[in-house]
């Protein structure tokens, strides 16, 4: 059985060699958050464009101001938006506003608090340095350098820069489509009420939430029963799509029957179970061109190997970087003993309320209770050679997402 690293590993190793593009498309920009970035963007010009003063004030040479307090000769004002016609000569200021240009001529801006007004003289109380209290032009970017590497993932601070250079429609990715294949005849639709032996279909509308906030476009199947032929068409139904998901079916029972109908149908596995808790039963292979995971059908197991090994290898298929997990540092809110020889990600809060981010397991049931997973904003992941964590002990923590 692999440990998470080497299955990691190899999702990763498998993806990135086998190339797969999908294809590019120009999307405008308001509606290119998440999107992955098709070619490098450039900046058009300098930035800042100009000069810029990051107070408000007096722009001045600060030569003049050397050795105050001195009088300057006021000779106008200068709104952000604005400019100041002409050049400042010896002895002379104007009033600058935050955001607007240097005058020609000045050097530095000398905040309005150091300052007096008496008329059209004012008198500064303050000396100054050479480039103080400005932003100098190009300091940010020059025009013509890179600002935005092709294979970024596009969020508000990427989408803010694209906008600040003009980029009003962005080449990017096709996004991909992921099939979401949910099996079992305990599994029965949403809307429908269950007997009393029967769940619905959560597994599907978590993951639709996951695959797209992933930057995927989610494609839910019918659930499949648990019967060969009927798997059969559904599974080569999501065959079509560019990325095929399966929930249950790929334990060793009786009826779980997914990995048979996916060796019958060619399939090349690269791993069949991994040393995770929960999710152990996990399946990860590849049909002609069409990579697939067997996810396990326990609601938790189902949205914890969805973040830790689908959502990489979708980030890979969508355009960008193989995104594998990370992991933060937390101090163990309450002793407990884990199960040794596996990686486990264990439902938890974190917070930090005061000093440092104290995280605690939340109350729950098992790799089938979504009760505590909501309740939770992370997990604990507990690596396989710690077998005893006391309270106060530093542990990785994987924030929950979406």
């Amino acid at each position: 059985m692999l440990s998470f690293e080497q299955a990691l590993s190899i999702v990763k190793e498998k993806l990135t060699a086998a190339n797969l593009s999908l294809g590019t498309e120009v999307a405008p920009l308001v509606e290119a958050r998440g999107r992955v970035l098709a070619e490098d963007v450039a900046s058009d010009r300098d930035y800042p464009p100009f000069h810029r003063s990051i107070r408000d004030g007096f722009a001045v040479r600060a030569e003049d101001v050397a050795a105050p307090p001195v009088e300057l000769r006021w000779r106008g004002e200068i709104p952000a938006g604005g400019h100041f016609a002409g050049a400042l000569g010896a002895g002379e200021c104007a009033s600058i506003m935050t955001g607007a240009p240097l005058p020609a001529g000045a050097d530095a801006v000398v905040m309005i608090e150091y300052t007096e007004s008496p008329g059209d003289r004012i008198k500064i109380h303050r000396a100054v340095r050479p480039g103080e209290n400005v932003v100098q032009q190009g300091s940010e970017v020059r025009a013509g350098a890179r600002v935005l590497p092709r294979g970024r993932r596009l969020g508000a601070a990427e989408l803010g820069l694209l906008a600040t250079v003009g980029k009003s429609r962005v080449p990017v990715f096709v996004r991909p489509v992921v099939a979401i294949l949910p099996t079992g005849d305990e599994v029965v639709p949403v809307e429908q009420q269950p007997a009393w032996f029967q769940i619905r279909n959560s597994n599907a509308i978590s993951l639709s939430a996951q695959v797209a906030a992933a930057g995927g476009i989610p494609h839910r199947l019918e659930i499949a029963p648990d019967r060969p032929e009927a798997l059969r068409r559904l599974v080569q139904e999501g065959l079509k799509a560019d990325l095929l998901l399966l929930t249950g079916g790929v334990s060793v029972g009786k009826y779980d029957f997914v990995e048979q109908v996916l060796a019958d149908l060619g399939a090349e596995f690269y791993f069949q179970s991994v040393a995770l808790r929960p999710g152990k039963p996990l399946v990860f292979g590849r049909v002609a061109e069409r990579f697939f995971f067997g996810l396990p059908g326990n609601p938790v197991s189902t949205f914890v190997t969805f973040a830790l090994f689908a959502r990489p290898a979708l980030a890979v298929l969508a355009g960008g970087d193989f995104e594998a997990p990370f992991f933060l540092r937390a101090r163990l809110g309450k002793p407990f003993e884990p199960r040794s020889g596996l990686t486990a990600f264990l439902p938890a809060r974190v917070d930090r309320s005061s000093g440092d981010p104290v995280v605690t397991l939340v109350g729950w049931q098992g790799s089938g209770d979504l009760v505590g997973v909501a309740a939770a904003n992370c997990f604990i992941v507990v690596h396989p050679d710690e077998t005893s964590l006391a309270a106060g002990d530093w542990v990785d923590v994987m924030l929950k997402g979406w």
